[in-house]
């Protein structure tokens, strides 16, 4: 073959030339979908665009605060800037938000008080809300449970779907908050629609209008050609180093939504009274604001590797879900094994294609948070980092990897093909 591309895989990577012609095969039966990705991606683009221009966007924003943070020109018009893109009252996105876990704990203990219900109405939430909550871990270490609130959970239906009727009969007049998680995290279902979303918000404000309707949006944002709070979600949620950081922002968090509600979560990440109006920048402004300009395009390249990754998969006789052919609302592919030697060898070859570590062999092991080994990979220039390229699963059955991110669609390309050749002996 003659393209650049596949001859340096060859050479420098040891891809076989079969797997280099099946990767040619697959683009181009894989180009609407690419068409469709990148037709959202330019529309989100100038949405973002458009934000930052109509609030004044100015390199003056890019200088710091220290101290306290008092009058931080570029920290308030990051918030507003999401709170426009997002299409809601108002927003706060801080480096104080160290990860998406504390930022849902924020939003939980920000509006949540004593004798409240928390619903959650898209099954058991991640794994690592649930010391949060209180449904695992020891009491007296500041659960939500130890402060007085109570828990309700409604499971999926088989299939991943809502369980509608059930989410009725759960939300009462007690009801304070239902929390609903569009991404799978370990689950192998496939993620909410922003369809889907919306039917769910319906089910709650059915029976109780008043309850807060809070979605975890990790890894769904921009995505779609619409977010949780344009059909009815109170908040939204996320982190910094997934979607919206577009791979360039090092830390931080958001959340966005209505105005009262942000207000609370503040006066819990700071204390009551200072809420929004105090927490430094430190300099981390401008990549926050970069990367969330650059986020549209960012998420585009993790979509096109994640359906080439499903694409490449399926024929080879593996499960994947999504499917390469179906709608897509987070960047995660999930890949069955059915073995743990096959789960471990998949996630080593995503280590090795990485830019940062590629040479770090993964093994699992306990992670803080999580009930069983994990075993991921992630050669990232930011710790954590899940919008560039990462692939991790629990060692247990059925060994699903879960892949996310990645920065640059050729470097997803590559680090699945490595991983096939592995798998394949090659």
């Amino acid at each position: 073959m003659q393209n650049k591309f596949y001859q340096f895989m060859q050479a420098e990577y040891g891809i076989s030339p079969d797997l280099c012609r099946l990767c040619d095969e697959i683009e181009q039966q894989l180009e609407p979908q690419f068409a469709k990705i990148r037709e959202i991606r330019d529309y989100n683009q100038l949405r973002v665009l458009r934000a930052m221009q109509q609030n004044g966007l100015s390199d003056r924003h890019f200088n710091f605060s220290t101290g306290y943070g008092y009058d931080d020109i570029g920290r308030d018009i990051l918030d507003r800037i999401y709170a426009d893109v997002f299409h809601c009252e108002d927003a706060l996105v801080r480096s104080q938000i160290i990860s998406g876990t504390q930022a849902l704990a924020v939003c939980m203990f920000g509006i949540l008080r004593p004798g409240d219900t928390v619903v959650a109405v898209t099954g058991k939430p991640y794994d690592t809300l649930e010391k949060v909550i209180g449904i695992r871990g020891e009491a007296g270490q500041g659960s939500l449970k130890d402060f007085g609130v109570r828990y309700k959970q409604v499971d999926l239906l088989p299939g991943g779907v809502p369980d509608y009727e059930g989410i009725r009969k759960a939300i009462g007049p007690d009801t304070k908050m239902a929390i609903l998680q569009r991404s799978r995290g370990y689950d192998y279902r496939e993620a909410l629609s922003i369809e889907t979303i919306e039917k769910v918000i319906a089910a709650v404000k059915e029976v109780n209008p008043d309850t807060v309707v809070m979605c975890d949006n990790w890894y769904g944002e921009f995505v779609c050609d619409r977010e949780p709070t344009d059909v009815g979600a109170d908040l939204i949620v996320g982190s910094l180093i997934k979607n919206p950081g577009g791979g360039l922002a090092q830390i931080g968090g958001y959340i966005a939504g209505k105005k009262a509600y942000v207000e609370m979560c503040a006066s819990r990440l700071t204390a009551p009274g200072l809420g929004k109006h105090v927490g430094a920048s430190l300099g981390t402004s401008r990549a926050m604001l970069q990367g969330f300009y650059m986020a549209p395009h960012t998420v585009a390249e993790c979509l096109q590797g994640a359906v080439f990754t499903a694409a490449l998969f399926e024929r080879l006789g593996f499960d994947t879900s999504p499917k390469a052919d179906s709608p897509r609302s987070d960047i995660i592919q999930a890949v069955r094994f059915e073995d743990g030697k096959k789960l471990e060898a998949f996630c080593q070859m995503i280590q090795a294609a990485a830019p940062v570590d590629s040479f770090v062999v993964p093994e699992a092991w306990d992670m803080p948070g999580y009930e069983a080994q994990v075993i991921m990979a992630a050669g990232a220039f930011v710790q954590g980092s899940s919008i560039e390229l990462s692939a991790d699963g629990p060692m247990i059955p059925p060994y699903i990897a879960f892949m996310q991110g990645g920065l640059t669609y050729a470097n997803v390309k590559l680090a699945a093909l490595m991983a096939a050749g592995k798998l394949l002996g090659q």
